[in-house]
């Protein structure tokens, strides 16, 4: 039946990320750096809410933009916590995760052809949805002299009269960068200029440590030309609820509800629910995870230094990214080799996109216990190989 699958299913891989999952659940004893997924429970309150919700019966179909008391809130907080304005009513959907956010809002701006421009390293979902929609994603690499922010010269670059849109994911995964006000202006101007419309995922917005996250939509005019997508997956530690939401423009916001209402009709009620609960009532929970992420960091990104791995210190999310290029192996010589030898599971840079090679996605998603294991079996492991890995100026960095 080969021949009755369409060609852009050919045509995207099979996720990276989930064939190094797929090979630790054959092993014993290891210690996972590789799934990003917060290793918390979701916050009691966000339980009992959805609990009481379906004693109540609350299992029906949500409106298709989702509960209209969870779309107000969320505006509520945008406009308190960044003077972001959107229409609760005609400029937000509730959607299945940030995952479906991505897919409607690329296929709502894309046509056959149409090439979308993809800030990389990225998760690796962005550029497959962009193939899937008939786009042409092309790759803008973030290096490592940047602290892997997006540099506009180098956008300017892969711009061409066929570029329709942009998609960031800031803070990143993979790298833990951020992107400033300052650096988001840089960006900005290339967006109006080519008249191109910016896709935002800032799912881990509120997972910054140094500054206050910066969204997109509130550089310039670009709050016009933005889709921002975020939701509670990671700040929350609820992965398995399947709720985020997408805002925009109502032109924009509405293209992407038709896509939702043909594929999704709306997110689980009950995990809508759960996630105003979260907004309401779990902001100490929410900030507690925030600084065990830190100190997580710090310890993680001292051992890879101290191991040899050249590392600079992630401004967000919870993602170290060293380098292994002085170690003799390739990235994905590297994990495999440690998988097999130490038990330590982590991602290849390259599963990210070519910007990604010759480093690895370390998520510290973890207790500090197992990951100060992984640390020494990270350091005994590059001891081993005979070939040191020495910082350079712009990466072997240490935390505070």
């Amino acid at each position: 039946m080969r021949d009755h699958v369409s060609r852009a299913a050919r045509a995207i891989p099979p996720s990276g990320i989930r064939r190094f999952f797929d090979l630790v659940q054959t092993m014993d004893g290891v210690i996972s750096l590789g799934v990003g997924e917060p290793d918390f429970s979701t916050p009691w309150k966000a339980i009992d809410a959805c609990m009481y919700a379906l004693e109540q019966g609350q299992t029906s179909y949500t409106s298709n933009r989702g509960m209209p008391a969870l779309r107000e809130r969320i505006t509520d907080d945008l406009a308190r916590d960044f003077g972001l304005s959107y229409d609760p009513e005609t400029e937000v959907i509730v959607t299945s995760g940030v995952s479906e956010g991505l897919d409607i809002a690329i296929r709502a701006v894309t046509d056959p052809g149409d090439e979308v421009l993809v800030a990389e390293p990225s998760y690796v979902s962005y550029s497959p949805c962009v193939t899937l929609a008939g786009g042409v994603p092309i790759a803008v690499p973030c290096i490592a002299r940047d602290r892997f922010r997006l540099d506009p010269d180098r956008l300017m670059e892969r711009v061409t009269p066929r570029s329709k849109a942009l998609v960031i994911n800031f803070p990143n995964n993979p790298t833990g960068a951020v992107m400033t006000a300052s650096d988001l202006k840089g960006i900005a101007d290339v967006v109006e200029d080519h008249d191109l419309v910016l896709l935002s995922d800032e799912v881990y917005g509120e997972l910054s440590y140094e500054a206050l996250h910066v969204p997109a939509a509130t550089i310039g005019a670009l709050r016009e030309r933005t889709i921002t997508l975020n939701g509670f997956s990671k700040a929350y530690a609820m992965t398995g609820w399947r709720v985020g939401y997408l805002c925009a423009p109502i032109e924009l916001a509405d293209a992407a509800l038709k896509i939702h209402q043909y594929v999704m009709l709306c997110a689980p009620h009950m995990g809508q629910v759960a996630a105003l609960a979260a907004l309401r009532s779990a902001q100490a929970e929410k900030q507690a995870m925030v600084e065990e992420y830190r100190l997580r960091r710090n310890l993680i990104v001292a051992g890879l230094n101290r191991a040899g791995l050249a590392c600079h210190v992630p401004e967000g999310a919870f993602y170290a990214f060293p380098s292994v290029e002085g170690t003799g192996l390739s990235d994905v010589e590297f994990a495999e080799r440690l998988l097999a030898e130490e038990h330590v599971a982590v991602v290849p840079g390259s599963v990210f996109g070519a910007g990604g090679a010759g480093h690895l996605r370390c998520a510290y998603a973890v207790s500090r216990e197992d990951l100060s294991e992984a640390v020494r079996r990270i350091e005994r492991f590059v001891a081993g190989l005979g070939e040191q890995a020495a910082p350079t100026l712009e990466t072997g960095q240490t935390a505070d």
